[in-house]
């Protein structure tokens, strides 16, 4: 088995300041490290319990596959603050089937990301025989 230490999600976009702008100002997120100069410098952010980094500089955007999944403790409240900082929600908060409220946005490069609340009462929060 691979021991894993840390990781991260790498993207590449196809404007690195709009992206910065992105996950630094609309969504907020802090910046853990960053590399490099210029435009295409490296900005690490932390996501949670991971990163993401944002470098380089792509001529297409990523394959539509990628998609990023985000938990937040309330999916309105950050409904609320996402649109307040001007990011346009594709599908606002909704309690689906399977029980998890799912909210969708979407990067620069159009990376969909869905921001996800686990209520309280939810299977995701209980480990059975623990």
């Amino acid at each position: 088995m691979v021991h894993v230490l840390s990781s991260r999600i790498l993207l590449h976009p196809t404007d690195p300041e709009r992206s910065r702008a992105f996950y630094g100002e609309a969504l907020g997120l802090a910046v853990y490290r960053e590399f490099g100069t210029g435009p295409e410098r490296g900005t690490v952010y932390f996501l949670g319990g991971g990163f993401i980094e944002v470098s380089g500089r792509s001529e297409s955007p990523p394959s539509p596959g990628l998609q990023l999944w985000l938990q937040v403790p309330d999916a309105r409240a950050a409904h609320a603050e996402l649109v307040e900082r001007g990011v346009e929600v594709t599908r606002p908060p909704l309690k689906e089937p399977w029980g998890l409220i799912e909210m969708w946005i979407a990067d620069p490069d159009g990376v969909k990301i869905v921001v996800v609340e686990v209520p309280g009462d939810h299977p995701m929060r209980f480990r059975p025989g623990i």
